[in-house]
């Protein structure tokens, strides 16, 4: 069973159609990467997964469950899916452990002593151990997204969503984001769908890749097929732009 299954998505907002008969599937342990010119569609359907939007029409389904029904309990589905927005969004008066652990205490119900156990173990894991005490303003930039990151896999989400997470650092920074990104993809082999620009990086971490333009998916495939064979025009002309 697919992890994401997205059939005939469509939103809008006034007059203004951005999503326009989306599908897409990502499968267990993929990453799934979204390429495309702003404007294109790729944070509205990620906003339209994590039921942030609510969808016009299709369905969009999360491991078998239509997350689209209007019963469906959205702060339920919410804690199914792990999101990592390219502002940081944590809390500056809380300290890094609470930050990382509070979903976990809050809304998974997960002890506190083994919440905290876990982010301890996370944030030694990826560097970070020595600044748990810390409040966010401490942290560089690089670091408050590496944190925002190891906040979203914490309880081991089905789906992970990462939306342009490298668009508000400083250059020097991005690498350091990015690296954590393939940690998750080749060692916890997380389920992942992510917008971004860095088209290097989509080249070397995806398994697929998903050129959006105008709300509409133009074409998909490997890396190597969509950056050195496009078959659509659309697509050969962004990369000529982007490269």
């Amino acid at each position: 069973m697919s992890v994401l299954d997205v059939r005939g998505v469509r939103k809008r907002f006034g007059d203004h159609d951005v999503l326009m008969g989306v599908d897409l599937v990502v499968d267990p342990h993929e990453a799934v990467v979204l390429i495309g010119a702003s404007g294109s569609g790729k944070s509205t359907l990620l906003r339209t997964i994590n039921l942030i939007e609510r969808v016009d029409d299709g369905q969009i389904f999360l491991s078998g469950d239509d997350i689209t029904d209007p019963r469906a309990n959205a702060d339920a589905v919410r804690s199914r899916i792990g999101v990592v927005f390219q502002h940081f969004n944590l809390f500056p008066h809380m300290r890094v452990i609470d930050n990382v652990t509070l979903a976990a205490r809050k809304v998974h119900g997960v002890d506190p002593a083994e919440a905290n156990r876990r982010g301890m173990e996370l944030l030694a894991s990826l560097g970070l151990g020595e600044k748990a005490r810390d409040y966010p303003d401490r942290l560089s930039g690089g670091q408050q997204q590496r944190v925002a990151i190891v906040r979203a896999i914490l309880t081991d989400p089905e789906l992970l969503l990462l939306d342009e997470i490298t668009s508000a650092l400083d250059p020097q920074l991005v690498g350091e984001v990015l690296d954590l990104v393939r940690e998750l993809r080749e060692e916890r082999g997380s389920t992942i769908l992510m917008a971004t620009h860095e088209m290097s990086f989509a080249r070397e971490v995806a398994d697929r890749i998903v050129f959006m333009r105008d709300g509409v998916i133009i074409e998909q495939g490997t890396p190597e097929q969509i950056f050195d064979a496009p078959q659509r025009r659309e697509t050969a002309e962004f990369l000529a732009r982007v490269r």
